[in-house]
């Protein structure tokens, strides 16, 4: 092999292994965060929350609610689809008792179609089901953020979509988090997010902890 082969073949395949990363996005967080609690241990029956950055960055998650057993699986940056294709190793092999799901967040500001998302979130809740129907599920609408408020009509018409889905479905429900972060004005309240203006600050995950305490009524 002379010598320009030689370059074209490690070319080629330089190309060959960035393009199947590509067809795996988020492959290398989602092993990270499978072995995480491989390593640590955990029981069958917990509660898992996963989806994307708002869930990834709740780091207070098992402080807010200390006597429940809590597996954090979010992937920042994620959409429906990708928790749709890391679904085992997110969420079924840990066989839970309850799965929240924070989804549709990126995909609406992505410009992925509602009924897109909701396709990708009803082939989670069925492989899910189809595993084990006890399990209760809970998908978590949108919340308002001040760098995304130009597509408020579009988060507000996938919420509804997403409230009406759960309506529909036996052992899923859906969970608001949109009024909570509206101030009197019917703008998001800048005060309760971190300098980006899209993720919740320390105030912030306050008030959402606030929000999922009814589901946890044996916290003290």
């Amino acid at each position: 092999m002379n010598r320009f082969s030689l370059q074209l073949f490690f070319l080629l395949a330089l190309i060959s292994q960035l393009g199947f990363a590509q067809q795996v996005p988020f492959e290398n967080e989602v092993k990270q965060i499978s072995a995480k609690y491989d390593s640590l241990g955990w029981k069958a029956g917990s509660t898992v929350f996963t989806g994307s950055s708002t869930i990834r960055m709740w780091s207070n998650l098992e402080e807010t609610f200390p006597q429940e057993n809590l597996i954090n699986t979010g992937f920042g940056g994620s959409k429906a689809a990708d928790l749709e294709r890391h679904l085992f190793p997110l969420v079924i092999k840990f066989e839970p008792a309850r799965v929240f799901i924070y989804e549709g967040d990126n995909d609406i500001w992505a410009g992925v179609e509602v009924a897109e998302i909701l396709t990708s979130l009803d082939n989670i809740v069925t492989r899910i089901h189809l595993i084990n129907p006890e399990v209760e599920i809970y998908l978590i609408g949108a919340k308002p953020s001040p760098l995304r408020w130009e597509k408020k009509a579009n988060y507000q018409i996938f919420n509804q979509k997403l409230s009406e889905y759960c309506l529909a479905k036996e052992k899923v429900e859906y969970v608001d988090t949109w009024k909570a972060f509206i101030n009197s004005d019917g703008k998001p309240r800048p005060e309760l997010y971190i300098q980006d203006q899209l993720h919740l600050n320390q105030d912030g995950y306050l008030i959402w902890g606030e929000i999922f305490k009814p589901y946890f009524p044996n916290q003290n």
